[in-house]
C-alpha cells in the first residue's frame, strides 16, 4: 500500500496494491494491521457507509461529528469519480480552515483516511457515483455538524450550479463554526 502525506497533520492519501488481468482486479481495500503498519494509526471501524449520487456536479457536505461521537473516515470510490475535500476545522491547529482535495476514482482505487477534526466532503465528477467509507464512530444525529461548502475557499472545479441538500445550503460558513475540535500537537 502506498501512504502519501498531505499539508494537513494525520490526513493521508492511500493506494492499496491491485492484482488486475483480463477479468478485472482484485484489491485487498482494508486490512487493519496493514493500515497501522503503514500510517502508525490503529483505527477500530464500527460502521460502513455507501451513497450514490444519481448527476455529475452533487455537493455532499462539509459534514463532521462532534465529540464524543466524533468519527474519523476511511473513503474510496466506488464506481465513477469524485473529488473527495477536507477541511481542517481543529481549533488551535496551525492548518485551521485549510483544505485538501484529492481525485477519488473506481479506477484509481485511492483512499483519503479523515482523522476526527476535519469536515469532509466531495462533488460528483460522473454521473452514479457511489462513495464507501468506514467509520470509526456511530451516526449521532445529535451530533452532527456542517460548514458551508462555498466558505472555505475550496475550488470544486465546477461548471455549474451544484446540486445540493437544503441542509447543506443552509449550514453555517466556516468563519461562524465555534468548532468543537481542539488540535494537539503530534
Amino acid at each position: 500500500m502506498q501512504v502519501e502525506t498531505t499539508a494537513l497533520e494525520g490526513l493521508l492519501i492511500l493506494t492499496p496494491r491491485r492484482f488486475g488481468d483480463a477479468r478485472g482486479f482484485f484489491a485487498e481495500t482494508w486490512n487493519k494491521a496493514r493500515f497501522a503498519e503503514v500510517t502508525g494509526v490503529t483505527a477500530e471501524f464500527v460502521q460502513d457507509n455507501h451513497s450514490l449520487s444519481a448527476e455529475t456536479g452533487t455537493i455532499r457536505g462539509l459534514h463532521y461529528q462532534a465529540p464524543p461521537h466524533a468519527q474519523g473516515k476511511l473513503v474510496r470510490c466506488g464506481r465513477g469519480a469524485l473529488w473527495d475535500v477536507a477541511v481542517d476545522i481543529r481549533r488551535g491547529s496551525p492548518t485551521y480552515g485549510q483544505w485538501v482535495g484529492v481525485d477519488l476514482t473506481a479506477e484509481n482505487g485511492r483512499q483519503l483516511w479523515l482523522p476526527e477534526g476535519f469536515a469532509h466532503g466531495f462533488v460528483t465528477r460522473a454521473p452514479e457515483t457511489e462513495i464507501v467509507y468506514k467509520c470509526t464512530g456511530y451516526y449521532a444525529p445529535e451530533a452532527e455538524g456542517a460548514v458551508r461548502w462555498d466558505s472555505a475557499g475550496i475550488d470544486w472545479g465546477l461548471t455549474g450550479e451544484p446540486i445540493l441538500s437544503d441542509k447543506d445550503a443552509a449550514a453555517p460558513a466556516l468563519a461562524d463554526l465555534d468548532s468543537p475540535f481542539e488540535w494537539s500537537a503530534p
